[in-house]
């Protein structure tokens, strides 16, 4: 077994411990951004905890109405632009939590007036000790490069703060019995979608609202673990200008959970299937996935069976899905 699917397979008792040894501090983050609202919200990341910044990014927006955005941190620690962020909020998301760009720009928005919340997996980090509030993750060790459960906690982490901020029991308590979805999410498989990626020499994969962050992380995995040219897009934006690639057998894989977005989903499904294209749908009648009980957080189990099929897609394509060949396990940029 690889490290990614052992690691993989960790994720649901990774986020019953986030959850468990975080709880007291969520509740009182809720409170206080309850109490007082920050008029925008800026987020720090690279990577796969970019696409968990960019999730959190769909939450806030859908649930609160705050604008979020994910700040570039060359903005910071290459032009050195001024920040305007009095009473903002900065939500850091790294598992090193010491690449140095991040943490200047994490520094750069303490500086300018925001409150800062560092979700890390590695606890003694500067990230961490820079914040004002450090969330640890508490998803171990990971020795695969392609990161899986820290990235899966990084999810639950975004939809409980924006669960306590609401303080909505219900959105609270189905993050509680998550660990047991995500372990019927790892049981499930989607052998259709092996299949489709060991002929792809170029795919698309496609999301929507929640959905999108974890469609852009799937592209990502499928390009360090398989080396597969997999692009990410919304599924109105792929009806522009991505569009005109598509015919006969263009691969196509998309996320379909069963929220606001899926009748506009549906629509665009029938026209990129009238190409010719080869799509295939995780939910929404398509593969099965296991549901959450919340529509909004059912891009987290998606992105658990995707992590153990693209494994198997990588170990069938020859790749050791632990060790791409250019790539390391921490990046650090300036």
């Amino acid at each position: 077994m690889s490290y990614m699917e052992q690691e993989a397979r960790q994720a649901p008792q990774a986020v019953a411990m986030f959850l468990d040894r975080n709880g007291k501090a969520l509740q009182e983050l809720g409170k206080r951004l309850r109490q007082s609202p920050p008029p925008v919200i800026i987020t720090s990341a690279r990577g796969s905890s970019d696409h968990a910044a960019g999730y959190f990014k769909y939450l806030t927006e859908i649930l609160l109405g705050i604008p979020c955005a994910s700040v570039g941190a060359s903005v910071i620690s290459v032009y050195e632009a001024p920040l305007k962020l009095k009473d903002g909020l900065c939500i850091t998301i790294s598992q090193s939590g010491k690449s140095p760009d991040i943490v200047a720009l994490q520094q750069a928005a303490k500086k300018a007036g925001a409150m800062t919340v560092a979700l890390v997996n590695t606890e003694d980090s500067p990230a961490a000790h820079n914040a004002d509030l450090c969330l640890a993750l508490h998803a171990g060790q990971e020795l695969s490069v392609a990161a899986t459960k820290s990235f899966i906690v990084s999810l639950v982490a975004g939809a409980a703060i924006t669960s306590h901020w609401l303080g909505d029991e219900k959105k609270i308590a189905t993050l509680n019995d998550l660990p047991a979805g995500l372990e019927k999410a790892s049981h499930i498989e989607w052998p259709a979608m092996v299949d489709l990626g060991r002929k792809a020499e170029s795919l698309y994969v496609l999301g929507r609202g929640p959905s999108l962050p974890v469609a852009l992380e799937i592209a990502l995995k499928l390009k360090e673990t398989c080396a597969i040219h997999a692009e990410a897009y919304s599924i109105a934006e792929v009806m522009h200008g991505p569009l005109e690639l598509l015919g006969k057998d263009f691969p196509i894989f998309a996320l379909a959970p069963e929220d606001q977005a899926l009748p506009f989903s549906l629509e665009a499904f029938k026209k990129i299937r009238a190409t010719g294209a080869d799509l295939l749908v995780a939910g929404s009648g398509g593969f099965a996935i296991a549901e959450t009980g919340e529509p909004l957080f059912d891009p987290i189990s998606m992105a658990m069976t995707a992590y153990l099929s693209i494994e198997r897609l990588a170990i069938a394509l020859g790749r050791d899905p632990d060790r791409p060949r250019l790539l390391k396990k921490v990046t650090e940029t300036v």
